[in-house]
């Protein structure tokens, strides 16, 4: 997943733009971008890094204007590499910024489309670029005369819809004109809008998550509908219109479980709370599967396992303590590139308190098991810290799944939970005993917050792709890209011949 936010305000938005992006760092620390829109022109910087290393006080004053968009990246479909990194741009029509966090199940193929239709070259191995130039090539043809009104941005985005497929929440800026922000029909990702009324007028914030609305004093206002666009022009003026045919709503499980900040609240539900409530259910669990008394104390794996660690201690009438200390400098494994790096990162950002283990039998509770690797880990801190015993729990269901709607789980094989039974996990991790929450508990951990939430985004857990397209043979492809990165140029060199020799035919 990445982090998007965009602006519309009443004063320059550069300073504003980068402390929402520090607020939604966590979902991202391979990239950040800023682009900002003043006088019809266009200002904008990116690199790898973290937003803190990323910009400088003479970037910042190059982003001159009342509105704009950044982006937190990490890397999903496509490369690590600082062209990919967002915001995108097009110069043409209008000239059109985009931020863009999910992923495209369909982007080679639209990919494909664009050179052949649409006359439109992509330059990286990005989704986010295709978005952007389906979005372009759709305003473009919406769009009568030299004038663009909201009812041609709306159509747009329906006939992107129809286009497109996977996940996506993007912003964009349509030079001159004002701030698009528009959902999947599915509202995989999410997306929410807050407002702040001044004496000069109402200012809008759109984010990924409402911590970033919050943190910049602005008030939450909803969070943008599947298949719904928003769109304000440069005056302020708000236009919202539903664009896709069939909308339903079906939000990323993982999200809840790990991706947002618990802080957050995202369609209605307190990630917090619903992490309380994983807990109760994970308890539920561990004391129909343990006898009572194998356990003397519990403990999370920092931070985001915490609220269902408190709240399984507290059903289950055992103490709590932190065992762990997390050194806050070091990036979140899951996110890195790379299981070498994810396996040395480990050790590095937590350290354990030696007399909270020594002796006890211990249980640790962890929001997921992805890999595996760093499960392993610390189930060897805890024992090398003298842990008598070490249950391990996960207040997810075992990742079986690959994810292609923006997660970084691309194949079978690196999932610990893959093609093993319980008995064998726990041995790979070297626990004890080892309990995972269940799949319905985990939907129900959602629903119990926000009983308007029924349905949800869990391939992961159960395998199904809720956009319909994922079939046996993508995931096969994927898992192919992703073992053998040195046949990719060769693929691209023959589909670009593939390209000219259908451009020749016509």
């Amino acid at each position: 997943m990445c982090g998007i936010v965009g602006v519309v305000s009443h004063n320059p938005v550069n300073q504003l733009l980068y402390d929402a992006l520090l607020l939604l760092q966590h979902r991202g620390q391979d990239a950040a971008g800023i682009a900002t829109n003043h006088s019809s022109m266009f200002s904008m910087h990116k690199a790898n890094g973290l937003v803190r290393d990323v910009f400088r006080t003479r970037n910042m004053r190059s982003l001159q204007g009342n509105s704009g968009i950044g982006h937190v990246r990490y890397p999903t479909a496509g490369s690590s590499s600082e062209e990919e990194a967002q915001p995108f741009y097009v110069n043409a029509p209008f000239g059109i910024t985009l931020a863009h966090n999910g992923n495209l199940t369909n982007w080679e193929q639209l990919k494909i489309e664009m050179f052949k239709n649409d006359r439109r070259h992509i330059n990286t191995d990005s989704d986010s670029e295709v978005l952007l130039n389906v979005l372009a090539h759709e305003i473009d043809e919406a769009t009568t005369g030299l004038s663009l009104d909201p009812d041609a941005v709306f159509k747009a985005v329906a006939m992107l819809h129809r286009r497109v497929r996977g996940a996506y929440a993007a912003v964009a800026q349509i030079s001159g004109l004002g701030l698009l922000a528009f959902r999947d029909p599915f509202g995989i990702r999410p997306l929410c809008i807050g407002t702040n009324v001044t004496d000069k007028g109402t200012e809008y914030l759109i984010a990924s998550e409402s911590v970033a609305l919050e943190g910049m004093g602005f008030t939450f206002l909803r969070d943008i509908a599947p298949g719904e666009a928003v769109f304000i022009d440069i005056d302020g003026k708000f236009y919202e219109r539903q664009c896709a045919d069939n909308p339903s709503l079906n939000p990323c499980a993982f999200e809840y479980v790990y991706l947002a900040r618990p802080d957050s609240i995202l369609d209605g539900a307190s990630v917090y709370a619903t992490r309380l409530k994983m807990g109760e259910y994970l308890a539920d669990k561990i004391r129909a599967e343990l006898r009572h008394g194998e356990i003397d104390v519990v403990m999370p794996i920092p931070d985001s396992s915490r609220p269902a660690a408190i709240q399984l201690a507290l059903k289950l009438g055992i103490e709590y303590r932190e065992g762990f200390i997390k050194n806050r400098y070091i990036g979140r494994t899951f996110l890195m590139p790379g299981q070498a790096i994810r396996r040395k990162s480990v050790r590095q950002k937590l350290n354990a308190i030696g007399s909270e283990f020594k002796g006890k039998n211990v249980l640790l509770v962890d929001d997921s098991i992805v890999r595996g690797t760093t499960s392993l880990e610390i189930v060897q801190m805890a024992r090398e810290a003298g842990a008598k015993s070490v249950t391990f729990a996960s207040a997810a269901p075992p990742v079986l799944f690959p994810n292609v709607y923006g997660i970084d789980m691309p194949t079978r094989d690196e999932l610990i939970a893959y093609g093993r039974t319980n008995e064998q996990i726990c041995r790979e991790i070297t626990a004890d005993a080892l309990v995972y929450q269940d799949i319905d508990a985990l939907k129900r951990s959602i629903s119990d917050v926000n009983p308007a939430l029924r349905n949800f985004e869990a391939s992961c857990f159960d395998g199904v792709y809720v956009t319909g397209d994922v079939t046996q043979s993508y995931l096969d492809r994927l898992e192919y890209a992703r073992h053998h990165p040195k046949d990719a140029p060769a693929e691209d060199a023959a589909r670009t011949q593939l390209n000219l020799n259908l451009a020749t035919a016509e």
